[in-house]
C-alpha cells in the first residue's frame, strides 16, 4: 500500500511539472481581446446580484498635523484633525460590487461596538441590504487603524497602525445564523464571491454548505488571505491570489521566475480543480490560469508606479466576479478586473471604481487601439513581451 502511494505521489508530481511545462509554452500565444465585448459586459453589472460571504475589516484613519516631538519619548506629537472610517477587507469587496453597479447582499458578522454599528451604518446608506449582517455579542470587528501625519497642505503620511482583532472564534449560533442567511441569500443571487481574511466569518465549511443547498451550477470566486488550499473540496470556479499568496502557499519565492510562477499555480489549479486561477503579481500584470493548461499573462494596465495598493484585490475580485456572472470567458473576466485593478492603485488608501470610471477606461483603449492594432476594438497582449502590443 505505501509503495502504491508513493508512486501515485510521484506521478502526481510528474504530472504537474509536465503541466507547468505545457503551460510555459502555451502561454507565448495571446489572443487579441474585442474590448467593445469587455464594455458591453461592464454595462451588463448593474444587472446582477452578487452574494458576499466574507470578513467584514473597519479601516480607520485617523488625521493629525505634526505638533512637536514629544519630551517623554522621540515620537511625534499629533494635533488630531479629523477620523475617517472605510470598509475595509470584505466590507471594501463588497463596497466595490456596489461601486460597479451591482446589486450586493453581503453576509458576515460584525462586533456589537461602534466600528460593526459604523460599518452596518455605511452600507445601509448606500441603500443595500444588511439583513445579512449579523451582530455577535462580546465578539471585535476587526479594525485596522492608521495615525497619519503631516503638516498643513502636504498630505498625510502613515507613521503608525494599530489593529484591533476578535480574541474568540464566532459563537456558534452566528455560525449557524450566518449558514441559514447565505442559504436565503443565494436563492437570488447570479454568483457568490468569498473574501476571507482569516477572521472566522468566512470558512470552507460554510461554502461548501452553500454549494450542496444549490442544485443549479453557479459561479463562486474566492480571495483567500491565508490556506486557499482549505477550499480544494469547496467546488469554488475560479480564485484570485495575489503572488505573495502563491509563494507562502508553496514555501518558495516566485520573483522574476515565470517557470516557479507556472509550477506553483499549476499546482494549485489542480488541487482545486479550478475552471480558472487568476494570480495578480503586482506591477508585473496577471497570469491566468485555465483548464487545458492555458495560461496568459497580461501586462499591467496604466502606470507601473501604483500610488496606492490598499484593497486593490477587493477590486480584482469584485470587476472579475462581475464580468464572469455576465457571462464573459474567464480571460475577458481577467482583463476587466486588470483594468479595474489599474485604475484603483492610482487612489490613495482604501478605494474603489465606479462602473462609469471602468466603462470610461475602456472606451479610452477602444479608441486608441486602432491607430496600435489595426483592428478596431481589438486589444492585443503578447505574454511573451510583457507590455507590448502586436502590430
Amino acid at each position: 500500500m505505501k509503495q502504491r502511494g508513493s508512486k501515485e505521489k510521484k506521478r502526481s508530481a510528474a504530472n504537474v511539472r509536465r503541466a507547468a511545462a505545457n503551460a510555459a509554452s502555451s502561454a507565448l500565444a495571446s489572443p487579441a481581446m474585442d474590448l467593445s465585448a469587455l464594455a458591453e459586459y461592464v454595462a451588463q453589472f448593474s444587472s446582477k446580484t452578487i452574494v458576499l460571504l466574507g470578513d467584514f475589516v473597519a479601516d480607520e484613519f485617523q488625521f493629525g498635523e505634526i505638533s512637536r516631538v514629544s519630551r517623554e519619548a522621540p515620537v511625534l506629537i499629533l494635533r488630531h484633525s479629523h477620523t475617517r472610517l472605510a470598509p475595509g477587507g470584505g466590507a471594501n469587496a463588497a463596497n466595490n460590487f456596489v461601486a460597479l453597479g451591482a446589486r450586493v447582499l453581503p453576509v458576515t458578522a460584525v462586533g456589537d461596538d461602534a466600528a460593526g454599528a459604523q460599518l452596518r451604518e455605511y452600507f445601509q446608506a448606500l441603500g443595500t441590504d444588511a439583513s445579512g449582517i449579523v451582530t455577535a455579542k462580546n465578539w471585535t470587528t476587526p479594525t485596522k487603524t492608521r495615525f497619519l501625519a503631516g503638516w498643513a497642505h502636504t498630505a498625510g503620511q502613515q507613521v503608525l497602525r494599530v489593529d484591533r482583532e476578535p480574541n474568540a472564534p464566532l459563537p456558534e449560533s452566528v455560525r449557524a445564523k450566518l449558514q441559514s442567511v447565505l442559504g436565503r441569500k443565494l436563492k437570488k443571487a447570479d454568483a457568490l464571491a468569498v473574501s476571507d481574511y482569516g477572521f472566522g466569518v468566512a470558512t470552507p465549511a460554510l461554502v461548501r454548505q452553500a454549494r450542496a443547498q444549490r442544485k443549479a451550477k453557479f459561479t463562486i470566486t474566492l480571495d483567500a488571505r491565508h490556506n486557499l488550499h482549505a477550499y480544494a473540496r469547496a467546488q469554488v470556479t475560479s480564485a484570485t491570489p495575489n503572488e505573495a499568496e502563491v509563494e507562502a502557499l508553496h514555501h518558495t519565492t516566485i520573483g522574476p521566475n515565470v517557470g516557479e510562477l507556472l509550477r506553483c499555480a499549476t499546482a494549485t489549479q489542480a488541487a482545486m480543480n479550478l475552471e480558472s486561477l487568476l494570480v495578480t503579481r503586482g506591477r508585473d500584470g496577471m497570469a491566468l490560469f485555465e483548464t487545458g493548461e492555458r495560461v496568459t499573462h497580461i501586462p499591467i494596465h496604466g502606470a507601473a508606479q501604483a500610488v496606492d495598493v490598499t484593497g486593490a484585490g477587493d477590486t480584482v475580485l469584485a470587476a472579475y466576479t462581475l464580468g464572469l456572472a455576465c457571462g464573459a470567458a474567464p480571460l475577458e473576466a481577467a482583463h476587466i478586473a486588470n483594468i479595474a485593478g489599474g485604475l484603483v492603485v492610482m487612489k490613495r488608501g482604501t478605494a474603489t471604481i465606479s462602473q462609469k470610471e471602468l466603462l470610461e477606461a475602456i472606451r479610452q483603449e477602444i479608441v486608441a487601439a486602432p491607430a496600435e492594432t489595426g483592428a478596431p476594438g481589438a486589444l492585443v497582449r503578447a505574454s511573451g513581451n510583457a507590455g507590448k502590443k502586436r502590430v
